[in-house]
């Protein structure tokens, strides 16, 4: 059995932060971040990571046509969940009452729900589980450095999910990876150690990125999974309806198509409103692009995410 989509959601903030607000803050303007990265805008929210999962989560159950109650399994792709434990997912799972899912948290950075993804194709093959909530859900403006121009015009907050349930067809290949040795390209430390043998000060600091190290390795690094994820599948580049990366960068996005010789009208794409939002962005945008009508029952779509850790991660599957 495969693990098919069979309902999608999504949550944006409503406080907007556009790059006008941000030259109020940092030396930077529009025209600036436009060109380097293709953001015009962000949300970013007051309430926090959960709640924002919950609502992504209502949202594509009801897509789905299914009740908290169906689910087995609840993954949450997330580094920026509201407590170190219980689980964004255990949290999920409470406010939507749902008794009978097993729940834990995926931590990939921006390959999060790729990987939750996966995941929960093998839980499916395995026979483990048949029907998953899966969530990409980060509040990323808590851990980025308002004063550091270099991060903090990236980064939004935001939540996407997806009910995947074991059918016929759905995932027809998929990849993942992880490269830990360069892992220090893209850190965020946790609240640093403190005990009766060290003092540190301090409760813990904001992401810091590399930036030109973070793109070399996308966008090496993102059309090879891709290529082999479609050869996996057996499928060409060109056969595929909607190709949904991981909103980093425009200039990432281009640089893959690019590669893989395909038309801009198939690489989707809301980086300039919703900036960056990390493991949330795949699902966020897979959403819009559902609702918008344009998916249709056997079209061919391609899923890929990269970021911190360094991860990546791609899956192909049959709509």
């Amino acid at each position: 059995m495969r693990a098919r989509i069979i309902g999608t959601g999504s949550y944006l903030p409503e406080h907007c932060l556009t790059n006008g607000d941000l030259s109020k803050m940092v030396d930077t303007n529009d025209t600036w971040i436009q060109e380097r990265t293709g953001i015009r805008e962000r949300r970013i929210t007051d309430q926090g990571t959960t709640s924002m999962a919950v609502e992504a989560a209502k949202a594509a159950l009801e897509d789905a046509g299914k009740t908290a109650s169906d689910l087995d399994l609840i993954l949450v792709g997330t580094t920026t969940a509201d407590y170190v434990f219980p689980s964004a997912a255990c949290q999920v799972q409470a406010a939507l009452g749902a008794e009978h899912a097993a729940c834990f948290d995926i931590s990939a950075a921006c390959s999060g729900f790729i990987f939750a993804l996966n995941t929960a194709q093998a839980y499916i093959a395995s026979g483990m589980a048949q029907t998953i909530l899966i969530i990409g859900a980060e509040t990323l403006s808590k851990i980025v450095d308002w004063t550091d121009r270099s991060t903090c015009i990236l980064f939004g907050d935001g939540a996407g999910a997806a009910v995947v349930q074991a059918e016929e067809t759905g995932v027809l290949a998929a990849d993942m990876g992880s490269d830990g040795a360069r892992g220090m390209v893209l850190p965020c430390e946790g609240r640093p150690l403190r005990n009766s043998l060290v003092q540190n000060p301090g409760d813990g600091g904001y992401m810091h990125m590399d930036g030109q190290e973070v793109f070399k390795f996308a966008v090496r690094t993102v059309p090879e999974s891709i290529q082999k994820t479609l050869d996996s599948a057996g499928i060409r580049p060109d056969q595929v309806k909607q190709y949904i990366l991981h909103q980093a960068n425009q200039r990432i996005l281009a640089s893959v198509r690019k590669h893989l010789k395909v038309p801009e009208e198939v690489f989707a794409s809301n980086i300039a409103r919703c900036g960056n939002t990390a493991a949330a962005s795949v699902p966020i945008l897979l959403d819009e692009v559902s609702r918008s009508g344009s998916l249709h029952s056997g079209d061919i779509i391609v899923l890929s995410g990269f970021g911190a850790g360094l991860t990546w991660g791609t899956t192909v599957l049959q709509w």
